[in-house]
């Protein structure tokens, strides 16, 4: 019997320690982290920021040489290779070497280049990161208020359990009315179909983090159990936080390449150069070699037309981008006024909750509970006040979440992680 009862005890402590493991405790912190290391469109941007990171570093390699070799000048009658002294016989065998020597300034151009796309998919990488945090953060404060929120309804349960039973028995005293103990009875099945819904929510926000740190979608685990707002203020805008945001820095850098592009394309009419060695081995001459320099030649009318015109396209494009980028700044400028001042107000909303409004229908509900207790008070005023206080503690929650949703928006807009 001991010997079971100790068996027993060490399967109980075993699954407390499944248990545990299965349900690690993981704040937002940790989840962005998570979220950071593995989900694949940051991957992507840091690939191929890797991949034109490599291209830079090939950008300032020669073209490979040229070797060939063959014969030259044989005549259809072979007889004749074999005759020394004939000035006809003029056929050999030549061996040639040609290598391309190009400009360094086009190859400087060009590492230039690469390395600036390589800059612009880093900061698109940075503001996929910021816009995932956001959607991480909305996530993970949904569940806190969802798990806050069944906690409320938890304690209204056991209160209005307790109330049922003791209109039952009051009722087999007739010192109760049928009905309102129906009421009470509907307004308990609806908490269970609300604690139903609250958990869909909870399921809904838990696959979703699951998915942002690329993990089993029934991964289970617990987060913090307290989460307070930042409480921002209008005194925290500053203009120059836009400037630190990674989608207006890839604009510059963007900006910046199509410059770069721009001089590549200047630079483009520049010459390049060759070099190409010639050893001709002969039948019936001394051996002959030759030695030859080469030069491209864009600045010709049909080839440098082509360079002018690229660069005027650019030089629009760039323009465009220019506006385009103070497009950026300016709703970035209204979005991060915008939140700043719907959560000023947000705070005040939810001051009032949770110093006027809640306290105010709490004392109520224990003042008709008070009343019931002493038989002066009816069991409808009483389910009315419990059913108030009920539906104004959830729309507190509510307005926690409005507020922590908002806050994530506008460290979404500063780009505050």
């Amino acid at each position: 019997m001991k010997k079971f009862i100790f068996v027993s005890l060490i399967f109980i402590v075993n699954q407390v320690n499944v248990s545990a493991q299965d349900s690690a405790l993981l704040n937002l912190d940790a989840i962005l982290k998570q979220m950071e290391l593995n989900y694949p469109s940051i991957l992507t941007y840091q690939q191929n920021a890797q991949s034109w990171q490599a291209k830079a570093e090939g950008s300032k390699a020669w073209m490979p040489p040229t070797f060939s070799s063959g014969v030259m000048q044989f005549p259809y009658d072979f007889s004749m290779i074999n005759e020394k002294d004939d000035p006809m016989n003029q056929a050999g065998v030549v061996f040639s070497f040609e290598q391309m020597i190009p400009n360094s300034s086009k190859l400087n151009a060009n590492k230039q280049y690469y390395n600036s796309l390589a800059e612009v998919e880093n900061s698109r990488s940075q503001w996929t990161i910021n816009a995932l945090n956001k959607e991480a953060k909305t996530l993970y404060y949904f569940r806190y208020i969802n798990e806050k929120k069944q906690g409320v309804i938890s304690e209204s349960e056991e209160i209005l359990e307790l109330l049922i039973s003791t209109a039952e028995v009051r009722f087999s005293n007739n010192q109760s009315q049928l009905q309102t103990i129906y009421k009470a009875k509907a307004r308990l099945a609806e908490l269970k179909n609300m604690n139903i819904m609250l958990a869909g929510n909870i399921s809904e926000s838990s696959i979703g983090l699951n998915i942002l740190m690329v993990r089993n979608v029934n991964t289970k685990f617990i987060i913090d159990t307290l989460i307070q707002p930042h409480k921002y203020t209008l005194s925290d805008y500053d203009s120059n936080l836009i400037s630190n945001r990674s989608d207006i820095d890839a604009m510059s850098k963007s900006i910046q390449s199509m410059k770069l592009e721009e001089q590549v394309m200047r630079i483009g009419i520049r010459p390049d150069f060759g070099i190409r060695a010639e050893h001709a081995e002969m039948f019936g001459m001394p051996n002959q070699w030759s030695l030859m320099g080469m030069i491209t030649l864009p600045i010709v009318p049909w080839s440098s037309k082509m360079y002018s015109s690229e660069v005027k396209s650019i030089g629009f494009k760039v323009q465009s981008m220019e506006f385009e980028k103070q497009q950026m700044q300016l709703m970035a400028q209204k979005m991060i006024a915008e939140k700043l001042s719907m959560l000023n107000y947000g705070y005040k909303q939810y001051e009032n909750y949770v110093n006027e409004i809640i306290p105010a229908f709490d004392n109520n509900l224990q003042a008709n509970l008070r009343a019931y207790n002493q038989n002066t008070g009816d069991l409808f005023e009483l389910l009315d006040a419990w059913e108030m206080l009920l539906m104004k503690q959830i729309e507190m929650y509510d307005q926690l979440f409005n507020i922590l949703k908002l806050e994530a928006e506008y460290e979404y807009e500063i780009q505050l992680k």
